[in-house]
């Protein structure tokens, strides 16, 4: 159920009539084909098929039932019923894992989560497919028995050892630390807007749009942030590798996912992929980047439906998908960047090249993105292509270390310790709400009076305003300064460049 595990409990009945298995309690097509897998399994692995009538049914009966995951435990529940197996050895025992017809074992998603919830359930031992193993092993305090094989699977049951067996060596790893790949902000030429927005961003986990033609450096910028964000800390690495398991993206004997996700989905994307959905409800692209970078390249290219998705989640940091018989959450702590051209032939504002849209045209264009969405989105810069001047300097000779990613990382380093000590539960900047900004924020008058006279001239919405504020706040962490001066105001106002529809750059 999302990230969570459910406890389904499998009871089997062996009567006289005619051969067949049959499956009660909501079970979906992958489930009720585990009818044929496990007989030719049993057959196939020297044990003996029921001949007779054989009900399975799996409670709770009003839960939906999906995926292949119980093949083994209808195969061990069959067994059992039918005197194969004594029953007395599946006590305190979850399983879990897909049977190939020769009765292999093949893995499963979502086992990091079937692993804590049978901790949590205080499970004597966890069985499941060999290759789910490390996976589950990431559970400390579990006993973790992987098995390649039906016959194995068995094994490890009848033997009933004294000292449990672990599924091999947990992988504890190097310690996190910051992203490695992607390019360095020092590749970034003649923005320094730009490099400042994204260290504003980075440091109190704000969103940002960045607007300009091609050629300005929308995307490399995008791509540096993930060098600039802290280490995950242990228990985000948990939740995160849960995450990519219950989704099926977790690659085989991987261990914890040590860096933050930078995910890109193509404009061309549907709602369900975004934000995720289908008929099995997975995570979608949102979930995926959680705890880390969700970047909409062409951003005025994706569907309007599917733009709207982003409201609630960039507020809450969590998506519930809703379907007639359940209700999921997923996590979305995702830190937005998006990146988009001033106008459908991109050179809207630009010096060298003259606009081909008519003012008709670029509204259109920018009225795919609904008001309120720009309204979520705290960093909005416009960006120019860089003159030759400007990018002569980086090919004579490279930049200062200054202007690296590992530097600029540190500054952010050192203004998260100071906002995440000061804020209440550990929160960034970024996801203050209104009134924990009033009473940790330390905003002085005059730089409330001139957010004061901002928010009436430039008719700002409420959101609109208290966003203004949080950004003030970042760039009074990064200068160290224990209150928000006006200078500090000042400069939150330079990236507020859409607060109302543009009709031209």
């Amino acid at each position: 159920m999302g990230l969570e595990a459910v406890e389904v409990a499998v009871e089997v009945d062996i009567a006289p009539g005619l051969p067949g298995l049959q499956i009660v309690g909501l079970a979906d097509a992958a489930v009720q084909e585990s009818r044929e897998r496990v007989r030719a399994a049993l057959r196939n692995s020297g044990l003996r098929p029921p001949l007779t009538r054989v009900v399975v049914s799996l409670a709770p009966a009003d839960l939906r039932k999906q995926g292949p995951a119980f093949d083994l435990p209808i195969a061990l529940a069959v067994l059992a019923a039918s005197g194969q197996l004594n029953p007395a050895l599946l006590q305190g025992i979850w399983c879990a894992g897909e049977l190939g017809l020769g009765g292999a074992l093949r893995p499963v998603r979502g086992a990091l989560s079937l692993a804590l919830a049978a901790k949590r359930h205080g499970a004597r031992a966890l069985l499941l497919p060999d290759a789910n193993g490390p996976e589950a092993a990431l559970v400390e305090g579990l006993a973790v028995w992987p098995a390649a094989h039906l016959e194995q699977a068995l094994a490890l049951l009848c033997r009933r050892p004294t000292v449990l067996p672990q599924a091999r060596e947990r992988s504890e790893g190097p310690p996190a630390t910051p992203a490695e790949t992607g390019p360095d902000l020092a590749e970034v030429q003649g923005q320094a807007h730009g490099r400042r927005a994204l260290e504003i961003a980075a440091t109190g986990q704000h969103h940002l749009l960045l607007v300009g033609p091609p050629g300005s450096g929308k995307t490399l910028l995008a791509r540096c942030l993930p060098r600039l964000l802290p280490p995950l800390q242990p228990a985000e690495q948990l939740e995160l590798t849960q995450l990519y398991s219950v989704a099926g993206l977790l690659p085989q004997a991987h261990g914890l996912i040590r860096q933050r996700p930078f995910r890109s989905p193509h404009h061309s994307c549907s709602a369900p992929a975004l934000a995720g959905g289908g008929s099995t409800l997975r995570p979608g692209e949102l979930s995926l980047a959680h705890r880390g970078v969700l970047f909409l390249d062409e951003l005025a290219e994706f569907r309007r439906d599917v733009l709207n998705q982003l409201r609630q989640p960039l507020e809450q940091g969590e998506l519930w998908l809703s379907r007639a018989r359940q209700r999921l959450r997923f996590p979305c702590a995702i830190t937005l960047v998006a990146a988009t051209n001033p106008c459908p032939c991109g050179w809207a504002g630009d010096p060298d090249h003259p606009c081909r849209c008519g003012t008709a045209q670029r509204l259109r264009y920018w009225g795919r993105l609904a008001g309120p969405l720009l309204d979520r989105i705290d960093l909005q810069v416009v960006m120019r292509r860089p003159a030759a001047s400007q990018l002569r300097p980086g090919l004579e000779r490279p930049r200062g270390a200054e202007a690296s990613s590992a530097m600029v990382a540190e500054r952010v380093a050192a203004a998260r310790q100071r906002m995440l000590r000061r804020n209440p539960d550990h929160l960034g900047n970024g996801q203050l709400s209104g009134h924990q900004l009033g009473q940790c924020g330390r905003i002085s008058s005059a730089a409330l009076d001139l957010w004061q006279q901002a928010v009436d001239q430039r008719g700002l919405s409420a959101r609109a305003a208290e966003r203004l504020l949080r950004v003030a706040r970042t760039i009074a962490d990064l200068e160290a300064s224990p209150e928000v001066e006006a200078s500090a105001l000042a400069e939150a106002l330079s990236y507020r460049s859409f607060d109302q529809l543009p009709q031209g750059l």
